[in-house]
């Protein structure tokens, strides 16, 4: 993640850089409120960590002014103003999360992953191509107005190919996808569930939809495609 700090304190803004980077993540300090109001608003990150008792201007208003503005990057507010009151006025001004100082950069650490998680897309629970609906959610497989019975097994075959519609997917892959990737066995044992699946989704006359490719696996492809 890129990660803007906000925080005059040196020894604190210091450790933080620190523990980010180590963390295997990209962190770019800003020392005081006006800095970190034109690093919030001019550039692009995936969490702030903003003190409030900052110079120049005080968190709080550079939070007004970045939430004003439509950004919506996920904040953290860092703060020895630890009360009830300031808590609540900090997450109402527009924080994802408050954690008042001393703390512990692990818990920080974990509240700044989990507030971008929050706000990460979700992945859809369909996915369609070539007339053939999946289902994430309840595992059902819809092909036009008939409902098709695939076992476990032949629904995560289906599901990585039409994921990748289009694409080659390589028969490694489909064996990790199925039974993880210290799965260790022959490749070949797919073609069994490749033909059961083409039967099921490929009655007599209609037009192909999982396709070989030579020596390198499979794709799934839209029929008008």
């Amino acid at each position: 993640m890129n990660i803007l700090l906000i925080e005059d304190d040196t020894v604190i803004g210091k450790a933080l850089v620190q523990g980010f980077t180590e963390a295997g993540h990209q962190v770019q300090w800003a020392k005081d409120g006006v800095a970190g109001q034109g690093l919030a608003s001019n550039q692009e990150s995936d969490a702030i960590v903003l003190d409030l008792n900052l110079p120049g201007l005080d968190g709080l208003d550079v939070l007004g002014s970045i939430r004003e503005s439509g950004i919506r990057t996920p904040v953290v507010v860092l703060t020895a103003r630890g009360g009830v009151d300031e808590r609540v006025h900090g997450l109402n001004s527009g924080a994802d999360d408050y954690m008042a100082k001393p703390f512990d950069f692990a818990e920080l650490l974990a509240r700044v992953v989990a507030v971008c998680r929050r706000v990460a897309p979700r992945p859809s629970m369909t996915i369609q191509a070539g007339g053939v609906k999946l289902d994430l959610s309840n595992r059902r497989v819809q092909q036009g107005d008939r409902e098709v019975d695939l076992t476990p097994t032949e629904f995560s075959i289906l599901e990585l190919l039409m994921r990748n519609a289009g694409q080659t997917v390589t028969r490694r892959m489909l064996c990790e996808h199925v039974w993880g990737f210290n799965w260790d066995g022959t490749t070949n044992v797919i073609e069994v569930h490749i033909n059961r699946l083409r039967g099921k989704l490929e009655p007599r006359d209609a037009p192909a939809l999982i396709h070989t490719v030579r020596g390198r696996g499979y794709a799934f492809r839209a029929p008008d495609a």
